[in-house]
């Protein structure tokens, strides 16, 4: 199992955030990173937002001004990372989740705030070590690694 430092902010007053939901943040991050065979020490960063806030960070980094659920910003490439140069840690990137957006989302598809926001830490994760879902084959593949990890934290649909 690889050192991972998963540094959880909060940066929203609007939802209240449950009991446990950072360790559930944790596992899925290092589930992921254990089921790609990464392991090597590393950090990521993960931060909840407010809707008005990720729509403000979507526009800037992507030119679309709207609300989103979550926002990736991998800081390596093709796995080439920047090093902490006081830790050795491989840093990963960023992971945005506006917990409005998550919210809604948990009551339209009808399952637990928990394991939307869990779905969305997973999804990123895999973004941040290249994955993407731009085509059918892409999708499918991403689709296959969330709900894997999902069940391994018995957080089914």
């Amino acid at each position: 199992m690889s050192d991972v430092e998963i540094l959880v902010r909060n940066e929203q007053s609007q939802i209240r955030i449950p009991t446990g939901l950072r360790t559930i943040i944790r596992k899925c991050c290092r589930n992921v990173l254990n089921e790609e065979g990464f392991d090597n020490k590393a950090e990521i960063s993960v931060s909840f937002v407010s809707n008005e806030r990720i729509k403000e960070l979507n526009k800037e980094f992507r030119g679309t001004n709207k609300v989103t659920d979550v926002l990736s910003f991998p800081l390596g490439e093709n796995g080439v990372y920047d090093i902490n140069h006081e830790t050795g840690a491989y840093l990963l990137g960023d992971i945005v989740i506006s917990l409005e957006k998550a919210f809604a989302q948990s009551k339209e598809y009808g399952h637990s705030f928990e394991r939307e926001v869990a779905f969305l830490a997973t999804h990123s994760t895999l973004h941040l070590l290249g994955y993407d879902h731009q085509t059918k084959e892409e999708n499918s593949i991403m689709r296959e690694k969330e709900e894997k990890i999902l069940s391994m934290l018995d957080l089914k649909r």
